[in-house]
C-alpha cells in the first residue's frame, strides 16, 4: 500500500484529504505544519507528499526546498489556495502545482498519476 504524507495546517481540510485518500486505498499520514512534515518525511519515508504553502513554523516552499535537498525523486504536489505562487521559481521543484478546489477529482487523479510513474 502506497503511503502519502499530507502537510496541511487547516484541520478540517487535512482530515478531508486524509479520508478521501484512504478511500482511494492509500495509507495516509498527516502533518500540521512544515516542521512536523519534515520530521514525518524523514521518519516515515512516504511514497508521495502533498504540501500546502501558507503554514506556520515552516511554510510549504521551505519544506519543499528541504525535502528536495535530500530526495530529488519523491513525487510532491503543492496543493494551495493561492494560484499566484505558480510563477514563483521555488514551486518549480514540485512535480505538480494544483489550486485547491472543493472537487477533489483532479487532486486524486494527480496523486494516482504520480504514484504510477
Amino acid at each position: 500500500m502506497k503511503k502519502i504524507l499530507v502537510v496541511e495546517d487547516d484541520m478540517p481540510i487535512r482530515n478531508l484529504y486524509k479520508e478521501e485518500l484512504i478511500d482511494e486505498g492509500y495509507d495516509v499520514i498527516t502533518a500540521t505544519d512544515g516542521v512536523n512534515g519534515y520530521e514525518l518525511f524523514k521518519s516515515s519515508r512516504p511514497d508521495l507528499i502533498t504540501i500546502d504553502i501558507k503554514m506556520p513554523n515552516m511554510n510549504g516552499l521551505e519544506l519543499l526546498d528541504k525535502i528536495r535537498k535530500e530526495d530529488r525523486d519523491i513525487p510532491i504536489i503543492i496543493y494551495s489556495a493561492y494560484g499566484e505562487f505558480t510563477q514563483n521559481f521555488s514551486t518549480w521543484a514540485a512535480d505538480e502545482y494544483l489550486v485547491k478546489s472543493s472537487d477533489l477529482t483532479e487532486f486524486k487523479n494527480k496523486v494516482k498519476e504520480l504514484l504510477l510513474r
